[in-house]
């Protein structure tokens, strides 16, 4: 017989879901408030800047973004519209395409960095010690939850401060 989840388990799993929604939307809030597209933008545009070229195909910008994003077709037609995104065609594989940021979408990135950095230290930040997030990375690692990853983006959002 398969063990039930504990009640401190089911209590970490509730507390857990409700805080990503409430800093996610609280975020969101501050984006919005600053004059910013949503955070998915930022999120995309990040993960285009980091990579080698400057560029992935769609499929692997869905993998490496932070927040999830079932619609990312539909992402990259907004950033190719607004100009912050191209596409462009594989030269060795004619049916596969990549998505290349541009110069205004290295820009946007870089000024929705300041903003979401402000964000992250007024809903994170400010309500933990740097021991307390070390140790919240920790037992996020035991959930299958790396900190290498988010400790980049933070970096990268440090630096746009």
């Amino acid at each position: 017989m398969k063990r039930k989840p504990s009640t401190e388990a089911t209590a970490a799993w509730i507390r857990l879901m409700r805080i990503q929604s409430r800093v996610l939307d609280a975020v969101e809030q501050e984006l919005k408030k600053a004059g910013f597209p949503p955070l998915a933008w930022y999120d995309a545009l990040v993960e285009l800047s980091r990579a080698p070229s400057g560029e992935l195909r769609p499929v692997e910008l869905e993998k490496q973004m932070l927040i999830p994003q079932y619609s990312t077709s539909r992402l990259i037609d907004r950033l190719v519209d607004e100009g912050l995104a191209a596409r462009r065609e594989c030269k060795i594989d004619k049916r596969g395409q990549f998505v290349e940021i541009t110069e205004a979408g290295r820009e946007l990135q870089k000024r929705m960095g300041s903003a979401y950095s402000n964000a992250i230290e007024k809903h994170v930040g400010s309500k933990l010690s740097d021991a307390d997030a070390a140790r919240l990375c920790a037992l996020l690692d035991r959930l299958g939850c790396s900190c290498d990853a988010v400790q980049a983006a933070g970096k990268d959002a440090a630096a746009a401060r």
